[in-house]
């Protein structure tokens, strides 16, 4: 797995450098590498490849920034000419020269922390600070004093670029830095990375599935592991949802923070068996706080829901066990959701045995991880050592255990490339056709295009949109 070593041996000078990387696991075996990287001044290089790959492993052992059981077994690092030492040096290096997005920036946002106070901890002063936000699209005035936990999932990402930009380090490390975002927010976040390329003092590492992003941003790109295969298209036949609600929702109100402004008002829809709905609209318009509310997980100011003939209670504390079995959420940070003592196995065994019933999982734990795109070893890992989208699919493996009729899934193809993803698409049609309801957040078109129905939501209400429209 050796990067495109096309950059001259000047310009690397002033660059970065990887030769022989190699990282193993506490039993010697060879996780990736041996890997060169060159990435020249004022360049923006790509890092390409399927889901677990090992691009963010990569990324993590060049800023030697690695955790257990991972190590870096040989290699060497050199940022501008001089040899980057692990330990010590290397904290210091970050500190005073990187910038860093990481897979999950919610969960490296301090969540006491003001969105200004957490962009000035790059060391950028107020004024850069607060300009940094309003280049992302987070006007200042409306922004800088919100913690991280009243930000959107779209708008943590734009607050971690913004952090990450502000003091103008010479390495950028980007990773999946858009997987959140609307097309307008993308936009501004691409062209906070633009105005770097050809900036001598300047180097961009980027890693995304995005191949438009790729190919806006990227002056070469370095394929990590072998290419994915071609996404499927229409494998597998779509069924026609059927024509009685399954969700029925009316008068659903909803503010963030509760009892602050109203996110959602006065909203009423419905989700048939077996029928795929998406909600779109701008990062930050209340995508993911309506999928959360449905589930149990954020409060709900007024407004009624009905599961087929059974009303469906607000607080996930007052639900059944039938009813917490029939409607389960794929959240947006699966980091955050999965516990991370606990292996892969035990997270899947606890919902198969609490809420499907089944007395001997292994078999099923197996099944689920085959079904989601994953190698059944998986079981036997902890959070920390799978890729993003890794973490995305246990998380809808767990989802799926427990035999749910109404899956709500925000953004949950984010972290995938086009093949996984399209295979994740292919099981959601192949769940519904066994009457499974989906209703998903997303700001993917290849996910819209799969969908029975768009909704917009836009200006606290749901509206009907052509799916055609929204590709």
């Amino acid at each position: 797995m050796t990067g495109n070593g096309a950059t001259s041996d000047a310009a690397v000078a002033g660059g970065l450098s990887v030769t022989g990387l190699h990282v193993v696991d506490t039993a010697g075996r060879t996780v990736i590498g041996p890997v060169d990287l060159h990435a020249g001044p004022g360049e923006v290089v790509a890092l390409v490849g399927p889901s677990g790959a090992g691009k963010t492993v990569l990324l993590s052992a060049v800023l030697d920034a690695l955790t257990p059981p991972l190590r870096r077994a040989a290699g060497q690092v050199r940022w501008q000419g001089t040899v980057v030492a692990p330990g010590a040096a290397a904290r210091r290096w970050r500190r005073r020269r990187v910038g860093v997005v990481g897979q999950d920036p919610a969960q490296a946002l301090h969540p006491l922390r003001r969105a200004a106070a957490l962009v000035a901890e790059s060391g950028a002063d107020v004024v850069s600070s607060r300009a940094a936000l309003a280049a992302v699209g987070l006007d200042p005035a409306r922004y800088a004093d919100r913690r991280a936990h009243q930000l959107s999932g779209g708008q943590a990402q734009r607050v971690a670029v913004a952090r990450a930009v502000a003091a103008q380090p010479g390495l950028l490390v980007l990773d999946e830095p858009t997987s959140a975002l609307d097309e307008a927010a993308m936009q501004l976040m691409a062209a906070a990375v633009r105005v770097r390329r050809g900036d001598p003092r300047c180097v961009t590492l980027l890693v995304s599935h995005d191949a438009a992003v790729v190919a806006a941003l990227a002056d070469r790109v370095v394929q990590i592991g072998a290419p994915a295969t071609a996404a499927a298209t229409g494998s597998v036949s779509r069924p026609a949802p059927g024509a009685t609600p399954l969700l029925n929702v009316r008068g659903l109100t909803v503010s963030q923070p509760p009892g602050g402004a109203a996110l959602l008002r006065e909203v009423d829809f419905q989700v048939a068996a077996g029928e795929f709905v998406a909600v779109r609209g701008p990062s930050g318009c209340g995508k993911s706080t309506l999928l959360r509310a449905l589930a149990g997980l954020h409060p709900v100011d007024a407004g009624h829901a009905r599961l087929s003939d059974t009303d469906l209670p607000w607080p996930v504390r007052h639900r059944t066990r039938p009813l917490l079995r029939a409607v389960q959420l794929v959240g947006q940070h699966p980091a955050d959701a999965l516990n991370p003592a606990h292996r892969v196995g035990a997270t899947l065994a606890r919902p198969l045995r609490t809420l499907a019933g089944v007395d001997a999982p292994d078999t099923h734990i197996a099944r689920l991880l085959t079904q989601v795109g994953l190698d059944p070893d998986i079981a036997a890992r902890r959070p920390h050592e799978l890729s993003g989208g890794q973490r995305q699919r246990v998380a809808l493996a767990r989802a799926l255990a427990a035999g749910p009729r109404l899956l709500l899934a925000d953004e949950v193809t984010a972290a995938l490339d086009a093949a996984t993803a399209a295979g994740v698409l292919d099981l959601l049609d192949q769940l519904r056709g066994d009457g499974l309801a989906v209703l998903t957040a997303s700001h993917d078109p290849a996910v819209a295009a799969r969908t029975d129905r768009v909704l917009l939501l836009h200006d606290n209400h749901l509206a009907s949109e052509d799916p055609a429209h929204a590709r």
